[in-house]
């Protein structure tokens, strides 16, 4: 069966990302849960360990709080209130701090950072699974055993204000409620005055036992400015006020007798240091913990605050309200919050969370009994019980206070070991589904790279004789044999085994199909009587050796962790190496003793098609020109090597230096608001003149209109200044302005889409064809330029820039082959993703009112491969522009293009399935595995794209 490799290229990748989404199905683990699916009861509970017959208690010990305000600031930096910022902006907080009665903590998160996994975890007290990032945008209600549910179950009225995840994640739970958007990052006003205007009313009432604040404004003015704006004061300022008013309302209402209230203060989650988080570095990482109560001790002076997990919160709030511990709870008790209480007290509560975990990891873990932790809570409890029996006969003596001090410090040794070891049992990998796709990802890179380096424009696969073989009917009855042994043997749910049974015998029939292609395939290349596929055979040139040896030089740097979290530096390296390697091209074709003159002017000038008709294009290369060229052929690597070094410390990425100031950062400060506005402008004009040349009219006319659309854009939302702006002017939504940009975006694209069309059904004008391109290639820009920050409007003018001298002076004039240029846009685009800020969530919600599902994920999606993307784009419009090529330049680009991709991703997930017990799984090899996954999803449209332009 004969196939264009453009075909057979797009339905490899099509196919391949099925398989990579099925590996990640299976390599996101269910976090671990208790195999009893019932919720915690307080009859559930265990007694107080006892050596006698002596009586003791058998309930929960009484609530600590008789009310509960939780105020949840939305990405609150640890140094937001415990570093120079807090004490700044939050007076008030910074008073409680250090002279308060209060308890302040560095609660760390766990990856990834955002809202909805931060809030299961303060809740359930357990550690949401990676995959959550994705379910961050539609979360489903939590049906897990939770601190919510415990406390409607004993009658506890609740209200909520913020956040509208909580209400999806606890629908029904509060008597009164008002959610906000998350999603809509551009408002940080209007979001927390929704929250605060109810405060006043809710305050005198007595009716409410727990009252939850999610504020979101911190949050989105990290998405639009970064944690350095000058915009984060005053909203601290703001939050500092809020935090007076609710510890004074909880003040005035303290009763003498009765139980103290209790104000809770933290973060989901921190912020980046470019305003975004998801990731693990520190500053997302480390939260502010802050617990106000006059139940505690007054403090004297600022005490460094002790670093605690985050879901630790999960078991002191039970205790605090007198509720039972959610059953996945991982967490640990904060022993300072039971100062005040009796060692007895303290034993009792320690007992009891110890008893949790211990029963959390029986379920999970079938060698419990050797675990370290478990074994020092069975010997605390054992001592516990021992110490119980003395103070019951009432043993008043030092020896007992020892003891008891002894037996506490035993439990939260005990409580530390079992947290610890929950903590590395993320879930349970279903490896059944991590087989099969990574089996499907393989085969097909196996069938692809077999002809990797032919030139045709069609292969050859023995698709009818492998079908209708022996072999490929054993391979599927073993592979149903197989399927049928996991399914019914395995004791872990496997999604594979909850398909149906005919989707199942269709990926047993391919994965066989597909075996059997590549039997064929390798017996036909090792067969004497067969004619071989015609490849290369000559000798690799040196850039061969480069392109060839740098690629698979990254693919084997996946292997650390080191590699991965700088990856950027690889990407930076191989490019400043292939720039010195063309600059070593250039001299030698232009400098070479050997080559006449008139070689010379017969390979620098390139003819028009106008003058390819007439063929009078031979007399208008004069030595001038020649010679003119010859120079700005050498110095295009060298601004090329320029232009990527200016990027470099435009933004700084990785996590060595990540904490470094950087170009970025200078011109995002509220000082240099001029300066940025100015590079703006430029940015956007510089745009205009890169990209029009090719266009038509109407497309020229529409790109300058939207161009300025921008502009108006980032001074609508407060990035950049109108020369005429008046001071103190509101900052607007900029919606009107970003939707008329996308009506001038929509515009390009229809009439680069209509030409394209014209050019494949009515006529075959390659003329047409190329300018449908570029028009399709110009509305990317402007979309990209719409997306990108202020700042990062310079990586837009280099990347159109750099593509501009390097078609006219390197790939034109030394007649690269297909291969060769597609690698060089391959490692353009990688580099050029880097260059950016890697994942900016707010360009999803540009020019949108509320949050839209498609819209906003393809818009971030676009923002953030826009690199990659514009590289490939730009590679479709050479390649078709080349009308000197072959037939097959623009297939063979496509399977080369193609490949480039699957070979990253069919070894990266071998490496993680090899490394998932790794220390830096969830923080540095899951991140990187889910932009793998996307990254080939993108190429697979890139490269429909192809082969939709390759069938004329």
């Amino acid at each position: 069966m004969r196939i264009r490799s453009s075909v057979f290229a797009s339905f490899c990748l099509i196919i391949e990302v099925f398989g990579i989404a099925l590996f990640l199905r299976g390599y996101f683990p269910v976090p671990v849960k208790s195999s009893i699916s019932a919720k915690s009861k307080v009859a559930d509970l265990p007694t107080e360990p006892l050596a006698g017959n002596v009586a003791n208690w058998t309930k929960i010990p009484p609530p600590l709080f008789k009310r509960v305000v939780i105020m949840l600031i939305d990405a609150l930096r640890e140094d937001f209130v415990f570093g120079p910022k807090g004490k700044q902006f939050m007076p008030y907080t910074r008073h409680l701090v250090e002279r308060g009665t209060s308890h302040s903590f560095v609660a760390k998160a766990r990856a990834p950072t955002v809202t909805m996994p931060r809030i299961k975890a303060l809740m359930t007290g357990s550690i949401p699974g990676f995959i959550d990032v994705v379910m961050n945008l539609n979360s489903p209600s939590l049906l897990e055993d939770n601190l919510m549910w415990q406390a409607k179950n004993a009658g506890k009225k609740m209200v909520f204000y913020g956040d509208d995840t909580w209400l999806r994640l606890f629908p029904k739970h509060f008597m009164e409620q008002d959610g906000t958007t998350s999603f809509f990052v551009s408002d940080y006003t209007e979001v927390d005055n929704n929250v605060t205007r109810h405060l006043d009313t809710t305050l005198e009432r007595d009716d409410w036992d727990i009252l939850i604040l999610h504020y979101l404004g911190l949050d989105h003015i990290g998405h639009l400015t970064g944690p350095h704006s000058s915009l984060i004061g005053p909203k601290l300022t703001e939050m500092d006020d809020i935090l007076k008013k609710i510890h004074t309302s909880l003040m005035s209402k303290e009763e003498e007798g009765s139980l103290p209230n209790l104000l809770v203060l933290c973060g989901d989650h921190g912020m980046s240091e470019t305003g975004s988080h998801g990731g693990s570095s520190e500053p997302e990482l480390n939260t502010p913990l802050v617990l106000i109560s006059p139940a505690f001790k007054r403090k004297v002076a600022f005490e460094i605050p002790e670093t605690v997990e985050q879901v630790d919160l999960t078991p002191t709030l039970s205790f605090g309200l007198g509720l039972p511990i959610s059953k996945n709870n991982v967490g640990r008790l904060i022993l300072p919050v039971l100062e005040e209480n009796s060692l007895r007290e303290q034993l009792r509560f320690l007992h009891l969370n110890g008893f949790q975990l211990s029963r959390l990891l029986k379920d999970s873990t079938p060698a419990y009994e050797k675990d370290t932790g478990y074994e020092k809570f069975r010997i605390a409890e054992r001592s516990h019980g021992n110490w119980m029996k003395l103070y019951l006969e009432g043993n008043t003596s030092e020896i007992l206070s020892n003891m008891g001090k002894k037996v506490l410090k035993q439990y939260l040794d005990a409580l530390k070991s079992m947290s610890s070891s929950l903590s590395k049992q993320l879930g349970k990998y279903d490896m059944y589904s991590m087989i099969v796709g990574t089996v499907i990802v393989l085969f097909l890179l196996l069938v692809s790279v077999a002809d990797a380096l032919s030139s045709n424009a069609e292969l050859d696969l023995p698709l009818s004789s492998s079908l209708c073989s022996l072999p490929f009917y054993l391979l599927c009855l073993m592979f149903s044999g197989v399927h049928v042994m996991m399914c019914t043997s395995t004791e872990s749910s496997c999604y594979f085994c909850s398909l149906s049974w005919a989707l199942v015998f269709a990926v047993i029939v391919f994965v066989s199909a597909l075996l059997c292609v590549i039997l064929s395939i390798v017996g036909r290349k090792l067969s004497w009587g067969r004619p071989q596929t015609k490849v290369r055979i000559q000798g690799f040139s040196e850039l061969d050796i480069l392109l060839l040896t740098g690629t698979l030089g990254h693919v084997l740097s996946l292997a650390a962790s080191s590699f991965i979290e700088e990856e950027h530096q690889t990407w930076y390296f191989l490019l400043n190496t292939l720039c010195l390697a063309v600059f070593q091209d250039v001299c030698r074709k232009y400098f070479s003793e050997k080559r006449s003159y008139k070689d010379l002017e017969d390979s620098l000038y390139q003819p028009s098609k106008d003058e390819l008709l007439t063929s009078d294009y031979s007399s208008k290369a004069s030595s001038t020109s020649a010679g003119y060229e010859k120079w700005l052929a050498l110095a295009t690597p060298l601004v090329t090597l320029a232009c990527c070094r200016i990027l470099r410390s435009l933004n700084q990425t990785g996590v060595q230096w990540a904490h470094l100031p950087d170009f970025g950062h200078w011109l995002n400060s509220s000082e240099h608001n001029t300066e940025l506005s100015l590079l703006a402008a430029t940015s956007l004009v510089l745009i205009f003149f890169l990209v029009q040349r090719r266009c038509s009219v109407v497309s020229k006319i529409a790109l300058g209109l939207g161009l300025l659309g921008v502009y108006s854009y980032r001074a609508a939302v407060g990035n950049v200044l109108f020369p005429w702006q008046q001071e103190g002017r509101a900052i607007s939504k900029g919606t009107v302005e970003a939707r008329f940009v996308y009506i001038f975006v929509l515009g390009i694209l229809f009439t680069g889409a209509k030409d394209l069309l014209k050019s494949q059904v009515i006529t075959s004008d390659t003329k047409t064809k190329s300018t449908g391109l570029w028009e399709v290639y110009s509305g990317m820009v402007l979309l990209a330029a719409l997306l990108f920050r202020p700042h990062n409007l310079p990586v837009l003018v280099f990347c159109l820039l750099i593509q501009t001298i390097m078609t006219r002076f390197i790939w034109k004039g030394l007649q690269y082959d297909a291969a060769q240029t597609t690698i060089m846009h391959y490692w353009f685009g990688q580099a050029f993703f880097y260059f950016q800020v890697l994942l900016d969530i707010s360009a999803g919600f540009v020019g949108l009112e509320n949050y839209v599902e498609i819209p906003a994920i393809f818009l971030t999606a676009f923002s953030t491969y826009a690199g990659p993307l514009l590289w490939a784009s730009h590679l479709v419009c050479y390649l078709n522009s080349e009308t000197n090529r072959s037939s097959a330049a623009m297939g063979h680009g496509c399977y080369c293009f193609a490949l480039l991709r699957s070979i990253p991703a069919a070894v990266y997930i071998i490496l993680a399935t090899s490394l998932r017990y790794h220390l830096f799984v969830w923080s540095v090899f899951s991140p990187k595995l889910l932009y793998e996954g996307m990254h080939t999803f993108v190429t697979a449209s890139v490269c429909i794209f192809f082969t939709a332009l390759d069938q004329n």
